[in-house]
């Protein structure tokens, strides 16, 4: 069979693409959003927590409409305001009162130090207000897959980690995984993105970075498994070597990689749009690559 086009792994056919026809014309009441589902539901096209592949599918479908390869029904909805509807999106988290008294110690000091997993609970707006307050990025929402983390010790809130999807493409790690592109488009899932790391600024605890990210490294394949349905067997994170030298990562035995092109994936050209960062990874089996590389 003809191959018409490979999108997020999945190669469509001649025949995927009458069976495509066939489906819109059988719900000619379906909207755009419903036919995506049942074409999922046929396929059997899933995350791996059992979810359906919703959004991806449309983008499928929507990709062959516009090569005109299918033709969807009318958008039955347009946002009458989508600039609003983005400044609403992206409107800064509520801020919210902590204990701000310094707390210069050692880790001894502090213990036990507790971990919360955040994501969809009532702590949630508050590691959203501490990113958004104290770290210097502030606060943006991630998509994909993703975990967020409050460090508590002594009954108060002393850091926050953010963990997210691995970006698609990084010369680097791909180099430093070895994995083809089929490889890297079936397991890019079992990576996991460090997007935030915030030690609040009025805490001051020698070595806490190293220890947290190290504790982290043994809890995250569990709690992500338990939320998404699958494991992870590497981490990875960008640093600003113009801001900082990244040394609590690599006192936790994090691999610096190189550095990013500094383009991003939307640069026009193959000049520089954004700063450079250093790309820094963390295997967490010892045969991550086998797991990684494997089709």
């Amino acid at each position: 069979m003809e191959e018409k086009l490979s999108y997020r792994g999945r190669v469509v056919t001649d025949a995927d693409i009458a069976f495509i026809r066939k489906l819109i014309a059988d719900n000619p009441a379906s909207s755009r959003r419903d036919l995506s589902k049942k074409l999922c539901e046929a396929w059997n096209w899933r995350q791996a927590n059992g979810a359906l592949r919703d959004m991806v599918c449309r983008g499928l479908m929507l990709q062959l409409h516009r090569a005109g390869h299918i033709e969807l029904p009318p958008v039955r909805w347009v946002n009458p305001n989508p600039l609003a509807s983005r400044a609403a999106e992206r409107s800064k988290p509520i801020p919210m009162l902590v204990d701000t008294t310094l707390l210069h110690t050692t880790l001894a000091g502090i213990r036990p130090i507790e971990f919360r997993q955040v994501r969809y609970t009532w702590e949630e707006p508050l590691f959203n207000s501490l990113l958004d307050r104290y770290h210097y990025l502030g606060y943006r929402q991630p998509v994909g897959e993703q975990l967020k983390y409050l460090v508590y010790a002594l009954g108060r809130p002393i850091a926050c980690l953010a963990w997210s999807s691995a970006p698609r493409h990084l010369g680097p790690r791909d180099r430093f995984i070895g994995w083809s592109s089929e490889a890297r488009r079936k397991n890019i899932r079992f990576l996991a993105y460090n997007t935030r790391f915030l030690i609040l600024p009025f805490v001051g605890v020698e070595h806490l970075a190293s220890h947290i990210l190290g504790y982290m490294a043994r809890r995250l394949p569990e709690d992500w498994n338990r939320l998404y349905g699958h494991t992870i067997h590497y981490l990875e994170t960008f640093v600003d070597p113009e801001r900082f030298r990244g040394t609590c990562y690599r006192a936790a035995n994090w691999k610096v990689l190189g550095r990013t092109t500094g383009r991003g994936k939307d640069a026009p050209t193959k000049k520089p749009n954004r700063s450079i960062k250093e790309v820094l990874g963390y295997p967490l089996t010892k045969d991550f690559r086998a797991r990684l590389c494997e089709v």
